[in-house]
């Protein structure tokens, strides 16, 4: 009996980045703050395109800390959400096209977050990554850093403990 024949590598990255556009999408402060994600592989990159709402201060001008936050705890959120779904999508565990039908999954909820700052967000578009430190079913523990031109010059990081949601099956 003959294998079945693997789907095109075009049609599984089209669905793969459709589950992300619909989890990131189903959050309207993460549209409101017009955050997106480049997802490469397994790896995500968050980028804040520079809109001039998201200054705080005028006179530096920088951007604004509660800004930088929440771009920093969005990103620890989708990335850990992302890593938990994307052993489910590989392992066959969940179809992509529940996320894209708009079945969302339940998010992980914020325990602490610590935001460091480093230095001013300057106003231009500003990236950021997420590295989950521990991932279990219970509790995960994830470290963010943002950037702007220059990824070994932080302007902010954070260290965020989060409650997993109980997963089905």
């Amino acid at each position: 009996m003959a294998r079945p024949r693997p789907e095109p590598v075009q049609v599984v990255k089209q669905r793969r980045d459709a589950a992300l556009r619909a989890l990131v999408h189903g959050v309207p402060y993460i549209q409101y703050l017009g955050i997106e994600f480049d997802r490469r592989g397994d790896e995500l990159t968050a980028v804040l395109p520079y809109d001039e709402k998201l200054i705080g201060n005028p006179l530096l001008p920088a951007i604004h800390g509660g800004v930088t936050a929440a771009f920093l705890e969005v990103t620890a959120v989708i990335g850990l959400s992302w890593a938990t779904l994307w052993e489910e999508i590989e392992s066959g565990k969940l179809d992509p096209e529940q996320l894209i039908d708009g079945k969302l999954p339940r998010l992980p909820k914020t325990i602490d977050f610590t935001v460091d700052y480093l230095r001013s967000g300057l106003p231009r578009d500003a990236y950021a990554r997420a590295q989950v430190n521990r991932s279990g079913r219970r509790y995960a523990s994830v470290h963010v850093e943002a950037w702007q031109d220059n990824k070994a010059r932080a302007f902010a990081q954070a260290t965020g403990h989060f409650l997993m949601p109980a997963r089905d099956g």
